[in-house]
């Protein structure tokens, strides 16, 4: 009995020190609110205030430059090619370290992570050792009258290099989580590999490759350190949205940079809201299935 009580005074004092007085929670809220509004908002509002400075014909006129235009197509062209590849690596990896045991795994994930901790200048520059005209294959390459650096292949290694750990890193705890108990029992029915990958191993993980595409996509669009290295800065050419962002404002042409700014806003914003869409369908369908 005094057993019981005991334990019943613990939960109750753990529960009181968990609870904090409506000052302290209200503080709280206003200093996130605050660092948000400050931040996030006020900036993001300032790109759009700044790109229509000038009215919506100089706006639509900066996009529709022929620069600005194909500063966009290459943005979406490196992110179609950089998120597949990613995709295939993110579930390759994913299921090698989740589902088996093998020498080398603790290096293998040291080297998925090795992105987050190289500042994407060095490993552009790290390209450009590699494959550039004085680097350890450059000559062959011009021999062979191949260009990488300062053309679109050294922009897709370096958008590759700088975001194939994104689906990578939301595969593998959730197939870490999910076991091997469904894929086992559906070899042991009969299935073969590539069946039990389509109907048990990528239903299972399927939101959790779709946030990785989500966060890959959004990188790749964005990512300015490496593809400025690699890239060579050639307008119409090698330029993606956001070196062409930085080649109108050192130009002095402001509204034009805010202009080019706020549509890859408008893409990080439309990202923004399919993952807030998802894991709104994702909330749901838990909250269905455990009402089932």
């Amino acid at each position: 009995m005094s057993t019981t009580l005991i334990q019943k005074q613990s939960t109750s004092q753990s529960q009181r020190g968990a609870e904090e007085s409506p000052a302290v929670k209200w503080l709280l809220i206003g200093l996130a609110v605050a660092f948000c509004l400050v931040f996030l908002l006020l900036p993001l509002a300032n790109v759009f205030v700044q790109a229509f400075s000038k009215g919506w014909r100089f706006y639509i006129a900066a996009l529709s430059h022929p620069d600005s235009v194909a500063a966009i197509k290459l943005t979406l062209l490196v992110a179609a090619i950089c998120v597949p590849l990613n995709v295939v690596f993110g579930l390759a990896a994913g299921w090698a370290v989740a589902k088996f045991e093998f020498r080398g795994k603790p290096l293998l994930i040291t080297m998925i992570d090795l992105p987050f901790s190289v500042s994407p200048v060095v490993a552009g520059l790290m390209f450009v050792v590699l494959f550039g005209l004085q680097g350890f294959f450059g000559q062959w390459l011009d021999n062979h009258d191949v260009r990488i650096i300062f053309a679109i292949p050294g922009i897709v290694l370096a958008t590759v290099f700088i975001t194939f750990p994104f689906v990578a890193r939301e595969l593998i705890p959730v197939m870490q989580a999910t076991g091997v108990e469904q894929e086992e029992a559906a070899l042991t029915l009969g299935a073969n590999g590539w069946q039990t990958f389509w109907k048990v191993t990528l239903p299972s993980v399927k939101w959790g490759l779709i946030y990785g595409i989500i966060l890959c996509n959004a990188r790749a669009m964005g990512e300015f350190g490496a593809v400025s290295v690699v890239s060579g800065h050639i307008a119409g050419q090698t330029n993606t949205m956001p070196l062409q962002v930085e080649k109108l404002y050192n130009e002095y042409n402001a509204a034009g940079a805010f202009a080019v700014a706020s549509l890859l806003a408008l893409l990080a914003l439309f990202t923004l809201g399919i993952k807030t869409f998802l894991e709104w369908r994702q909330a749901r369908d838990y909250r269905r299935a455990q009402a089932s």
